[in-house]
């Protein structure tokens, strides 16, 4: 077995710079990356820095009002419970109980879980090492234009390392990539478990202290093990996880913004940033699968990656714990991989990690079983408990149709009592939980995503009750569609939307006496009237969102980024308008009639020429013609160089100040010469 780097890229790579890249990247838009930005009610998102820690007097100020918001909503929940139940409607009046109590005890647990973002374990930068260290990088279905910038990318870190393609598609394409970018290839006889699976067959193939696992489109800084391995001077440590962060900021999950926003706010923001690192405090960070780096003996201990559920990172973690392994979250940005593009993706997703959570919950369910800490099973609870708050929105979605359409009244209370005490608990708990979240909980922008995953975390969650083995789905990346078209809202939202329109129309038939239904308490079916309007224009909003076109499926194989500089095409120049690994859009005087075309790209002084076949043209009005290029295929060297300038010097780029390092790329090397990475290692 060869311990060679398998970090060499062939000469045409030779030259292409793992640092910030001035001439590619354009000085008038924003890096994709941005400075912590503090404040009391702002989110501190700290592009690829590790965020500043708080000032005592921020910190303490904000437990205050999370403990004074606590103490309120006890206080208002034991009013309710004790004077405000009407029991002759208990039908109404329980649920409704239980629905407080349900919000109350998230509201608990998101406290805890964030009442200290900041702790860490001290650790230091790592340029050498005697470990032996592998980057893994399992894929099935993912396009070459996904594969390609995550393994030049692995390829080009700092630390030597091997890097590991293993291809759970069999494809000889991707074989091909491996071997003229020079990292190592696997297969294996049987895909069974499917991520996990192929994990722990790598585990008994490589030679390797520790591994560093990045999914098919996680694109790794060269500094991504710079950063994480120092922890492992602990011998205790199993795990170190990153954030995950995404490069189509423009995609499902991201808000919506500027074109030209580097950083903009996304629906996992609060996790990965804020809710993760609020684990550290209790010992609770868990994997996530990609973006991590695991200390092989500990994966040993507990007999490899966890194959019974589908969510193999979590459960493994949990395994991990019990046997006494620690683990940390290193709340820096260190690579990025792609959102879903779309609400069916993102509903797919959500299905997965709910339906994963679930099979964790029934067979080794962290409250209960032995070897973890009670702030251990707490950090758990606040994950894994959080896929029921469906039922919650679900509730709080039929209770105001009922109160119309029925006429009964769960609360008895006069409307001054009711409205202030509930009105300022309210408000409190919101400022807590923005202040908890550091500006990271963005109430409109949750509650629309947590409407459109509804379906899924309800489905999810009756699976709980079933002992229905089920089946690891890949998250389609890349090109999901030829063509644009408005996706199908979710149906129970499409019901329910139309259902509160109906008790809308009831309620203004029954103020003017024409149902049976009677309204004793005017104030109580006024503020349902008006509660049913706000959901109204909540299940609108998130039906909008999934049919909006701008979120229709993908047709692009890879991210487009825009461009303003020149390039030559044909021996002549050209304004590079935008770029991506499968084409490009270029301005150009004249085009000749050949069929096979030359695009030339310099990044930092060198140049790179890619052949393309023109797709599309158009004139500019301003006398040029805009071309549409594709990439003609078998340019795999090309494309990495290219996937090198566009992602490390836009998305994930080295740290500022170091010197900037040639990376050289070659297939595997063993003692009798070069190696084929797919026969002889999967073999082994």
């Amino acid at each position: 077995m060869t311990h060679g780097s398998g970090r060499r890229i062939p000469s045409m790579l030779r030259d292409v710079p793992t640092s910030t890249s001035p001439q590619l990247a354009d000085p008038s838009r924003p890096r994709l990356t941005a400075p912590a930005r503090v404040g009391w009610l702002r989110a501190q998102l700290p592009g690829r820095d590790l965020p500043a820690p708080e000032s005592a007097v921020r910190r303490n100020t904000i437990r205050v009002v999370a403990i004074a918001a606590l103490v309120l909503t006890a206080a208002y929940l034991g009013w309710r419970t004790v004077s405000t139940v009407e029991l002759s409607v208990w039908w109404l009046s329980i649920p409704l109980l239980a629905l407080e109590f349900h919000a109350a005890l998230g509201i608990a647990l998101f406290t805890f879980s964030l009442w200290d973002v900041d702790r860490r374990p001290e650790t230091r930068p790592v340029h050498e090492t005697t470990d032996r260290i592998a980057v893994l990088i399992p894929t099935y279905n993912e396009s070459l234009e996904i594969l390609t910038p995550t393994i030049a990318a692995a390829l080009a870190m700092h630390v030597d390392h091997e890097t590991w393609v293993l291809d759970d598609g069999d494809r000889p394409e991707v074989e091909r990539l491996a071997q003229e970018l020079g990292a190592h290839y696997l297969i294996r006889p049987e895909h069974d478990h499917a991520k996990a699976g192929n994990l722990n067959h790598a585990l008994g193939v490589i030679e390797a202290d520790f591994v560093a696992v990045l999914d098919a489109d996680h694109v790794a800084s060269p500094d991504f093990l710079v950063h994480t391995l120092g922890y492992f001077d602990d011998p205790g440590l199993a795990l170190v996880q990153t954030p995950q962060e995404f490069y189509n900021t423009d995609s499902f999950e991201h808000q919506a913004g500027r074109a030209d926003e580097p950083d903009r706010f996304h629906e996992q923001a609060l996790f990965y940033r804020m809710l993760q690192p609020g684990k550290n405090r209790w010992g609770g960070a868990f994997w996530c699968g990609t973006g991590a780096v695991v200390r092989v003996a500990a994966l040993r201990d507990v007999g490899g990656v966890a194959t019974d559920t589908i969510t193999e990172d979590i459960h493994t973690t949990i395994r991990l714990h019990r046997r006494g392994w620690r683990t940390t979250y290193h709340n820096e940005v260190l690579a990025r991989g792609l959102a879903a593009n779309d609400a069916a993706t993102y509903q797919l997703q959500r299905h997965r990690w709910g339906a994963g959570a679930m099979q964790v919950l029934r067979l080794e369910n962290p409250l209960f079983v032995s070897g973890l800490s009670l702030s251990q099973r707490l950090s758990y609870a606040a994950t894994l408990l959080g896929w029921f708050d469906a039922w919650r929105s679900l509730g709080y979605l039929l209770l105001p149709i009922a109160v119309l359409l029925t006429g009964a009244v769960p609360i008895r209370a006069d409307a001054l009592t009711f409205s202030l005490f509930f009105g300022l608990t309210f408000f409190l708990q919101q400022l807590a939980m923005r202040l908890l979240s550091r500006g990271c909980h963005r109430p409109f922008l949750s509650i629309l995503f947590e409407l459109v995953r509804m379906t899924p975390n309800l489905l999810a969650t009756m699976s709980l009750a079933t002992r229905r083995k089920l089946a690891f789905r890949v998250t389609p990346k890349g090109r999901t569609g030829d063509a644009r078209h408005a996706a199908p809202e979710p149906r129970l939202l499409r019901f329910l939307a139309l259902l509160s329109v109906f008790a809308a129309a009831w309620f203004g038939l029954t103020l003017m006496g024409s149902t049976i239904t009677a309204y004793v308490v005017p104030w109580a079916a006024y503020g349902a009237f008006g509660w049913l309007v706000l959901n109204v224009f909540l299940l609108v909003s998130a039906i909008g969102r999934v049919r909006d076109l701008r979120y229709a499926g993908e047709r692009r194989a890879s991210v487009r980024f825009e461009t303003t500089f020149v390039g030559s095409f044909d021996g002549g120049p050209c304004q590079i308008l935008d770029l991506s690994l499968t084409g490009a859009r270029v301005a150009v005087d004249g085009l000749s009639d050949m069929n096979a075309h030359h695009l030339v790209v310099e990044l930092d002084g060198q140049d790179l020429a890619i052949e393309a076949a023109v797709r599309s043209h158009r004139p500019d009005g301003a006398g040029r013609t805009i071309l549409g290029l594709e990439y003609l295929p078998d340019q795999n060297l090309a494309r990495a160089a290219l996937a090198l300038g566009l992602f490390q010097t836009t998305v994930v780029p080295a740290r500022v100040g170091q010197a900037t390092r040639t990376v050289v790329l070659r297939p595997p090397v063993g003692p009798d010469g070069p190696l084929n990475p797919t026969r002889e290692t999967a073999a082994a």
